[in-house]
C-alpha cells in the first residue's frame, strides 16, 4: 500500500477531530425551556334561534310587453287622402279616433246606386203584392176546383211574390255591404292606445289587406316570469277555482324605478329546454296616464320580486355565514364552537332560511372565523334575534309588499 502525503493525513485528522466535538456539544446541549401557550377565546356576535312562519318571495326578471298589440290593414282599396297628426310612432289615441281616411268617392257611388236597387226592389215588391191581390180575388170569383197546387200556386203570382222579396232582400243586403265599405274608408283605432309604427303616407294608393301601421294598448302590461320547477312550491298561483288569489309583484328596473304588479296566470306548460314554468305578471296603466309615476315602457327588462307564501317553522340566517357542505357555527353551553349540519330552502338574496339542523334558542356564530376549528373557545360580544335580520332585509332593496298597497 503506497504511503499517504502528509498533507492528507491532516486534512483526515483535522476533519474526524471536528466531528468529535461536535458529538461531544450535542450531548451536552442544554434541555429546551418549556412555555405554556395561553389559548385566546374568539370574540363572535350571535344570533338566537327564533322559528318564524316566513313568507317566501321568489325573485324572477322578464321583458315588458303589451297585453294587446294590433296590426291595422286596410279592407278597401284607393288613395289615402287624410292622415291624422296623432298617427305616428308614440302617437296616443282614443278608442274610435279616426286615424287616416281613403278616397271614398267609389263607395258613396256605390252606396248611391245601392239604395236605387232597394227603391226599384221596394217598388217591384209593391207591385207584385197588387198583382197577387188582383189574381187572388180573381181566382176567388172564377174557382178552379180541379187545378193543382202548382197551377195555383202560379194563378196567385206566389212566385212572382216570392222573387219579388228576395230581390228586395238582396238590394238591402247590397246597401248594407255599401255602408260598410263606405266606413272601412276610415281606419279607426280599436281602443286606447299608442301608435307603434306607421306604415303608409298621404297620397298612398293602398289595395285591401295592405298594413298601414301597429298600434298597442295602454290600459295594461304583461311580464312573462319564468320560475324554476323547484320554487314553485313557495308561490300560490292563481287557477280556475280561485281566481281572486293573485300573488303580488314589485318589478323594479335597472336604475331603482319600481311598479305593481299581480300574477294573473300561468302558462301551463314547462319549457322544454331550460324546465321553468312562465307565470304572467299584468301591470295596470303601465303608462301612468291615469296616475302619476314613471312610465313603464314596453320592452323595458325588469327584476321581479314575486310574493311567495308563507312556511312556518323557518330559521333565517345571514348567507355569508353559510359553509361548504350547508355547514354553519353554534356556540355550545361550554362556549366553544361547534359544527352543525343544516338543511335550507333554495332561496336567493342575502338571507338563508333554514327549515331543519337548528333548534329554538340555538347560539349561531355570526362572525366571520375561517381559522377556528370544532371546539375553539369564544366570547360573546353581542347577540340578537334571527327575527331581526329578517326586517332589514324586507326594508332594503325592493319595497315591501305593504308598500305596495299602499301605492295602489
Amino acid at each position: 500500500m503506497p504511503n499517504l502525503p502528509k498533507q492528507a493525513i491532516a486534512v483526515a485528522s483535522i476533519i474526524g477531530l471536528s466531528i468529535v466535538v461536535a458529538v461531544i456539544l450535542f450531548a451536552l446541549r442544554p434541555a429546551p425551556e418549556q412555555q405554556d401557550v395561553e389559548q385566546h377565546s374568539l370574540i363572535i356576535d350571535v344570533a338566537i334561534a327564533t322559528k318564524q312562519a316566513l313568507t317566501i318571495n321568489v325573485s324572477s326578471q322578464g321583458t315588458v310587453q303589451p297585453r294587446t298589440e294590433t296590426s291595422l290593414v286596410t279592407e278597401v282599396s284607393g288613395q289615402v287622402m287624410d292622415v291624422s297628426p296623432k298617427f305616428e310612432n308614440g302617437g296616443l289615441v282614443e278608442q274610435g279616433e279616426v286615424l287616416l281616411r281613403i278616397d271614398d268617392r267609389n263607395y258613396r257611388a256605390e252606396l248611391k246606386r245601392a239604395e236605387a236597387a232597394v227603391a226599384t226592389a221596394h217598388s217591384n215588391l209593391l207591385q207584385e203584392k197588387g198583382r197577387a191581390a188582383v189574381a187572388k180575388e180573381d181566382l176567388r170569383k172564377y174557382p178552379r176546383r180541379h187545378a193543382s197546387k202548382e197551377a195555383r200556386a202560379l194563378a196567385l203570382r206566389l212566385p212572382q211574390l216570392n222573387e219579388a222579396k228576395a230581390r228586395l232582400n238582396s238590394a238591402l243586403a247590397d246597401r248594407r255591404q255599401a255602408k260598410i265599405n263606405l266606413d272601412r274608408t276610415q281606419i279607426k283605432a280599436p281602443y286606447r292606445g299608442l301608435i307603434k309604427m306607421r306604415q303608409v303616407d298621404l297620397g298612398q294608393f293602398v289595395s285591401t289587406g295592405t298594413p298601414v301601421g301597429q298600434m298597442f294598448s295602454v290600459d295594461t302590461a304583461e311580464v312573462r316570469l319564468p320560475v324554476p320547477t323547484d320554487r314553485l312550491a313557495y308561490l300560490e298561483l292563481p287557477n280556475n277555482s280561485q281566481d281572486d288569489t293573485y300573488p303580488r309583484v314589485i318589478l323594479e328596473n335597472d336604475i331603482g324605478d319600481r311598479w305593481p304588479a299581480e300574477v294573473v296566470r300561468s302558462e301551463g306548460v314547462l319549457d322544454e329546454r331550460s324546465r321553468v314554468l312562465f307565470v304572467v305578471a299584468r301591470v295596470n296603466d303601465p303608462y301612468r296616464l291615469e296616475n302619476p309615476g314613471k312610465p313603464l315602457l314596453n320592452g323595458s327588462f325588469v327584476k321581479a320580486d314575486i310574493e311567495g307564501r308563507k312556511i312556518d317553522g323557518l330559521i333565517a340566517v345571514p348567507r355569508h355565514i353559510l359553509r361548504t357542505g350547508n355547514q354553519l357555527w353554534v356556540v355550545d353551553d361550554k362556549q366553544t364552537l361547534r359544527n352543525r349540519d343544516i338543511k335550507a330552502l333554495r332561496t336567493e338574496g342575502k338571507l338563508v332560511y333554514v327549515y331543519e339542523g337548528l333548534e329554538e334558542g340555538d347560539r349561531i356564530c355570526l362572525s366571520s372565523v375561517p381559522s377556528a376549528i370544532s371546539g375553539t373557545p369564544v366570547k360573546v360580544n353581542s347577540s340578537m334575534s334571527t327575527a331581526e335580520l329578517v326586517k332589514p332585509q324586507s326594508e332594503s332593496g325592493m319595497a315591501t309588499f305593504t308598500e305596495l298597497s299602499s301605492v295602489q
